[in-house]
């Protein structure tokens, strides 16, 4: 880059994160804007396993690959496929020495991401209401307390309901035709040992036609659950969604005679149950170059969590910031950044909706196919 631009990343997901850590790394300032009062505002979501030839690429472009291998969990790659009677299908499990896809929590994710960065990089509590394109090649962002700045580049890491995207597409989510509802448990291993079987050391999945059960081991002995189905979103009407013992009713109703250690996972969580609709954004999703502006992650190219949607949003980050860094202009970064990301999120897409409608088909059987992917993300 032949003068310092100003550059503003939307959003402080790992994507954003791992861009801001990689111009940071060169010499590049950036400003990360961040609607969430703070860092520990509210729970970052589950655990992620990190593939090597996506996730870990940008890690290691990142200067993070080390102090990522000593959170991450490599015995958690683990999977135990069951039917819905409970009857083991398939156990994989890694090798010790296998580092092609070890899990690590979000949070500690986010934080290593965070701890990376030069002090006051994030500016919390600071909601971005819309980005205009400027002439010569600028954009303005508009935050919500009506104050502006511009940037001449604006990156919009910010998930599936962008503020940053209308500023390219007119696309927007649309549901997928599938639900997952997550639920906790706590020190599993010494109030819930059941689970604890059920989940070994990493995920399991059990699975009946249009309807799976899913557990995935956190770290500090925490398991997730996630209740996975296809169906209309109002699934729950006539439902109070924060009546607990109302919602377990309507889910043991959904998964009547699956196996009784199975139909645990609905009756014994901690907490209540938090409905997660599915939402994807239209397959391909592409735009026409609008100079200073483009997207990353979820932003660009929202897909079923299939297990890659992590992993791109951090290999978009650190291709863009080498795009940045290695081109004399913004316009020919963005050239060179689109023309990669672009071709292989839509590529991506195609695969993980195929996977979704072989994992959740719309017939109502016994049958429990498994594509070769990770399920949730």
């Amino acid at each position: 880059m032949s003068t310092i631009p100003r550059i503003a990343i939307v959003g402080a997901g790992p994507g954003g994160l791992v861009c801001a850590r990689v111009l940071q790394q060169h010499g590049v300032p950036v400003t990360v804007f961040e609607h969430e009062p703070d860092p520990d505002s509210r729970s970052q979501g589950g655990t992620l396993d990190i593939h090597e030839d996506t996730g870990q690429v940008a890690l290691r472009a990142a200067g993070l690959f080390d102090r990522f291998l000593a959170l991450s969990r490599p015995e958690s790659q683990e999977w135990r496929l069951h039917d819905r009677h409970a009857t083991l299908i398939r156990h994989d499990q890694a090798d010790e020495d296998d580092l092609s896809s070890p899990e690590i929590d979000r949070g500690q994710l986010r934080a290593l991401l965070l701890d990376s960065l030069a002090p006051r990089t994030v500016r919390w509590g600071h909601s971005v209401r819309a980005v205009t394109p400027l002439p010569h090649g600028t954009a303005r962002l508009h935050h919500h307390d009506r104050t502006v700045e511009d940037f001449d580049l604006v990156i919009g890491a910010d998930g599936a309901w962008s503020r940053v995207r209308p500023a390219l597409s007119d696309a927007q989510p649309s549901y997928a035709g599938v639900t997952m509802v997550e639920a906790h448990f706590d020190d599993v291993d010494h109030r819930h040992p059941g689970i604890a079987q059920l989940v070994g050391r990493g995920t399991m999945s059990a699975k009946a036609g249009r309807r799976s059960l899913v557990l995935q081991r956190n770290s500090n002995g925490h398991v997730r659950a996630y209740i996975t189905f296809r169906g209309p979103k109002d699934w729950h009407a006539g439902l109070d969604l924060a009546d607990t013992e109302a919602v377990r009713a309507r889910l043991l109703a959904q998964y009547q005679g699956w196996d009784e250690s199975l139909l645990d996972i609905l009756r014994d969580n901690e907490g209540g149950f938090i409905n997660r609709p599915m939402f994807v954004l239209p397959v391909p999703h592409t735009w026409q170059r609008v100079p200073g502006i483009t997207l990353l992650g979820d932003a660009a190219h929202l897909m079923p969590p299939i297990g890659v949607g992590a992993n791109l949003a951090l290999l978009d980050g650190a291709e863009l910031a080498q795009a940045v860094i290695g081109h004399p202009t913004i316009d020919e970064a963005l050239d060179a950044y689109e023309s990669v990301m672009l071709p292989r999120a839509i590529e991506t897409a195609k695969t993980a909706q195929h996977m979704l409608t072989t994992l959740m088909p719309d017939t109502d059987t016994d049958e429990a196919l498994f594509p070769d992917a990770a399920w949730p993300e």
